[in-house]
C-alpha cells in the first residue's frame, strides 16, 4: 500500500513538472512608449529584457508602426546628461538588460499617427544568432510615467 501512494505521488509531481510552461530563454517585460511632448518629435520605448538562457547581444527593435528605432544609453558626463547611440547591449545568461527613463532607451522616430496614450504597439527585437522576440508595449503621453505607477 505504501509503495502504491508513493508511486501515485511521484506520478502527480511528475505530470505537474511536465504541464508547466517552458520558461523562455529571452523574454522582453513591461514595455512601454512615452509619446513626444512635440508632434513629429521622436517618442521614446522602455523594457527589461530576461536571458534564461545563453549570452546574445540586442541587435536592434522595430515596429510596423514606427519607421526607424535606434537603441540610445543616457549618461551624467561632466554634469551633463549626454546621449549616444548603445554601444554595449550584450546580456549574459540569467542577467537581464533594463531600458527606462534616465538611462538605455530605445528612440522611436516617425511613429504613426494612430499611436496614442491607451494604445498598444507591436515590438520585434532581434538577438544575435537570428533569434526574436515579440512585445507589445503600452502608450504614454509625455508626461506620464510608466503604466500602472504612480509619478513621473
Amino acid at each position: 500500500m505504501r509503495l502504491a501512494v508513493v508511486a501515485l505521488a511521484v506520478t502527480i509531481v511528475g505530470t505537474a513538472a511536465c504541464d508547466a510552461p517552458p520558461k523562455q530563454e529571452l523574454a522582453v517585460e513591461n514595455a512601454w512608449i512615452r509619446l513626444p511632448a512635440v508632434a513629429g518629435r521622436p517618442g521614446a520605448a522602455y523594457f527589461t529584457i530576461r536571458n534564461n538562457g545563453e549570452a546574445t547581444i540586442l541587435e536592434g527593435v522595430a515596429s510596423p508602426q514606427i519607421e526607424r528605432i535606434e537603441l540610445h544609453d543616457s549618461n551624467m558626463t561632466g554634469g551633463l546628461m549626454r546621449m549616444g547611440p548603445l554601444t554595449d547591449s550584450k546580456i549574459a545568461p540569467g542577467a537581464e538588460l533594463v531600458f527606462a527613463p534616465g538611462g538605455r532607451h530605445a528612440m522611436l522616430f516617425d511613429m504613426a499617427e494612430r499611436i496614442i496614450p491607451g494604445g498598444q504597439v507591436p515590438l520585434h527585437f532581434r538577438f544575435s544568432g537570428g533569434r526574436e522576440v515579440k512585445a507589445v508595449a503600452s502608450v504614454v503621453s509625455a508626461g506620464d510615467g510608466a503604466p500602472g505607477h504612480d509619478g513621473h
